[in-house]
């Protein structure tokens, strides 16, 4: 079976969040079980840069770019770096080649042309998964993910093309919204602006696209397939899901198991695992040393690793961070974002210092020194469409506390590999905060909660074979 995977970014190459990992890691789980998926991404300077042996495949012209010309591009063929994944790349510098991020200049702000640039990633995919496709490989199936390629599936079905498409939602606030002037400029029809198409309350949705034009939609976890369809986090397509619920499934994301491995994790001082859980507490005490926090072998440590961001429960960390440290607990904290939460952040660390430690920016190993130097893991979020860093913490035995939402709930068990609140509010959490504490204190019990923990298996194999699955019904219903 042949799968075109588009995506806007994947790790290693180029990654601002989970769909990053996620497009890096199924692909390759896919090609494990017998299935030929290949990745199609923009080529951002920065992927570029890291391509070897690449090869021209295929040459565009008058890709749909503005309204008074076209572009060109060009299509590379190489690999997927440290893998055998084949990789298309979209070498087109005018849309693609900028002084920032992916989709924001240094500044955050959001680039202009963002609606054309990401139409162009859909074209080419489209192009690819058509009868008209300049390669000798088609695929039976094109899967794409967010907005960002949300216009492929409407210019195949808009062509006429029966390539059947999966759409993906990693996370459903980020829609794709642009003015309605664009239908033309993009290349669509003015018949598709419309309650039945593009159009979102006035303006068209690359994603509300892709939600309904694809022929099947998946999200990264099951609770958060149900918890989309009505108001509170549906993000106003509540209805066209409801509506496509027999088209809609949560297929629950893995991780690597390779790279978060805390018995091979080159970013560690030494290595464990559930049989030999010892090296931890060695872990644990680089860990303090490393952040300037006080060598207390029994203190229980909280991390966290996340965007500095409301959605991500920082407000209610904060308001219960001064009653851990009173209840003889340490803090290590590690991310960047609304400029206000890491001021508050800043001034938790003034008021406790050696016992409450915070890196304002990014850093790979330190995130995974706090995941196995952790005795319990915070993650609070409001909503999480499926979270990565739940499944790395039960992994390297950092108990999770987790608001039992999207794919948190559907990863953690209560009291069994850690502790779940149902409410977002402070006093939830501090709850849940002070069952943790109980628990540490319980040393065969609290031994007993880590192995259960550790012993998940959160591979990437399992949700391999249910897109394998997924895709063969389509091709059965389609063809």
């Amino acid at each position: 079976m042949r799968v075109l995977y588009a995506t806007s970014e994947a790790a290693p190459l180029i990654k601002t969040g989970g769909l990053a990992d996620v497009s890096g890691a199924l692909p390759a789980a896919l090609r494990e079980i017998g299935l030929d998926c290949r990745i199609l991404i923009p080529g951002y300077p920065v992927v570029i840069e890291k391509l070897q042996a690449t090869t021209t495949v295929a040459e565009f012209s008058n890709l749909f770019f503005n309204d008074a010309t076209g572009i060109s591009a060009r299509l590379l063929e190489c690999r997927m770096p440290g893998s055998d994944t084949p990789l298309y790349v979209i070498d087109a510098p005018e849309a693609f080649t900028r002084i920032g991020g992916p989709y924001q200049d240094a500044n955050g702000v959001d680039y202009p042309d963002n609606a054309q640039r990401f139409s162009l990633l859909s074209q080419v995919a489209a192009r690819l998964a058509s009868p008209d496709s300049p390669l000798d490989w088609r695929p039976d199936v094109l899967h794409c993910n967010d907005w960002q390629t949300g216009l492929a599936p409407a210019y195949l079905r808009l062509a006429g093309c029966l390539t059947p498409t999966v759409m993906t939602v990693h996370n459903l606030a980020y829609q794709g919204i642009f003015p309605p002037d664009m239908l033309s400029r993009l290349n669509l029809p003015a018949s598709c602006f419309g309650v039945e198409g593009v159009e979102y309350y006035g303006n068209l949705s690359f994603l509300k696209a892709g939600l309904y034009y694809a022929n099947h939609i998946t999200t990264v976890s099951p609770t958060y397939a149900e918890e989309i369809q009505h108001p509170q986090l549906g993000m106003g397509m509540q209805g066209l899901l409801a509506s496509r619920r027999h088209q809609l499934s949560g297929i629950l994301n893995g991780i690597d198991t390779g790279d978060w491995n805390p018995s091979s994790d080159l970013h560690l001082p030494c290595e464990y695992h559930v049989r030999a859980p010892s090296g931890k507490k060695r872990c644990k005490r680089k860990l303090q040393e490393e952040l300037g926090l006080e060598a207390q072998a029994d203190a229980p440590l909280f991390g966290m690793i996340a965007r500095m961001a409301h959605q991500k429960g920082m407000d209610l960390v904060l308001a219960v961070a001064d009653g851990i440290v009173d209840r003889g607990g340490q803090i290590a904290l590690l991310g960047t974002g609304d400029k206000s939460i890491e001021a508050a952040v800043r001034e938790l660390v003034a008021r406790h210092p050696g016992k409450v430690a915070a890196l304002i920016g990014y850093d790979e190993g330190l995130s995974h020194r706090i995941e196995a130097g952790s005795d319990i893991f915070l993650m609070p979020s409001l909503f999480e469409p499926c979270g990565l860093n739940q499944m790395y913490s039960l992994r390297y035995g950092s108990v999770p506390i987790v608001h039992a939402t999207g794919g948190l709930r559907d990863t953690v068990e209560d009291e069994v590999t850690g502790f779940v609140f149902h409410e977002p509010t402070p006093h939830a959490l501090w709850l849940a905060v002070e069952r943790a504490f109980d628990l540490y204190s319980q040393k065969p019990a609290w031994k007993k909660m880590m192995a259960a923990g550790m012993n998940r298996d959160f591979s990437w194999e399992k949700s391999a074979l249910t897109y394998q699955a997924l895709y063969q019904s389509l091709l059965s219903t389609t063809g």
